[in-house]
């Protein structure tokens, strides 16, 4: 007796092979690029942090006295750091010289520079902030603890925040990553520095261009 089509078709094994892959491939690219996604991320964070730290620590490594040239240089070391992430397109750092005000009452932002194309401002306080009042006593988040960061006298501390818009591999919405913006500060004292004034100095070309906050650029 000849068996039906339908009992030859619940029979037939071929391509079997190919229709589990095709169901399962769908998880397994899920994972995979999620488990790429979630490295980047990580790779970014690491990135990201490293720029606070160098900035800061190379600023506060310059000796006797610092000028616009040195910002600059230290601006250009940080961006190069992130360069693999596109940082200077997508990012934004502050450094600012926090010293003890005249009155001994408070914290001063002597001076503050900026590099990145990101347009967002300090979250702790601008330039000449704290000069002539007790308004600021120190700079940097409340959490874990409310104590933040403050210069001793006669001394100065390079305070950086550093912004960037995480840039994803695989847009992937349900990892939450897309859209979200690292913020990370690092703090050193000077070493050896006397004159906190940040002078002027001609740079590259004979030009007086500063790392000033008013520009957005790359």
């Amino acid at each position: 007796m000849t068996p039906s089509p339908l009992k030859k078709l619940a029979a037939d094994k071929s391509g079997l092979a190919l229709i589990e892959f095709a169901l399962s491939l769908p998880i397994v690219l899920s994972m995979g690029l999620g488990g790429l996604e979630l490295a980047n991320y990580a790779i970014a964070t690491e990135r990201v942090s490293q720029i606070a730290m160098t900035a800061a620590d190379n600023a506060a490594r310059v000796r006797s006295s610092i000028d616009e040239q040195d910002v600059n240089e230290v601006m250009a070391g940080a961006k190069f750091v992130g360069s693999s992430i596109k940082f200077s397109q997508n990012g934004r750092i502050i450094l600012s010289s926090l010293e003890e005000n005249a009155a001994k009452n408070g914290q001063w932002i002597r001076w503050q520079r900026c590099a990145g194309a990101k347009n967002v401002g300090s979250s702790y306080g601008t330039e000449g902030e704290g000069e002539t009042d007790s308004s600021l006593q120190g700079m940097g988040p409340d959490l874990p603890t409310p104590k933040k960061i403050a210069a001793v006298s006669g001394t100065a501390v390079m305070f950086v925040e550093v912004f960037y818009d995480y840039q994803p591999i695989v847009p992937m919405p349900m990892l939450g990553y897309n859209g979200r913006t690292m913020h990370f500060t690092a703090a050193f004292n000077v070493r050896e520095r006397t004159d906190q004034v940040l002078k002027d100095a001609k740079v590259i070309k004979g030009t007086n261009k500063s790392s000033s906050c008013a520009f957005y650029s790359a």
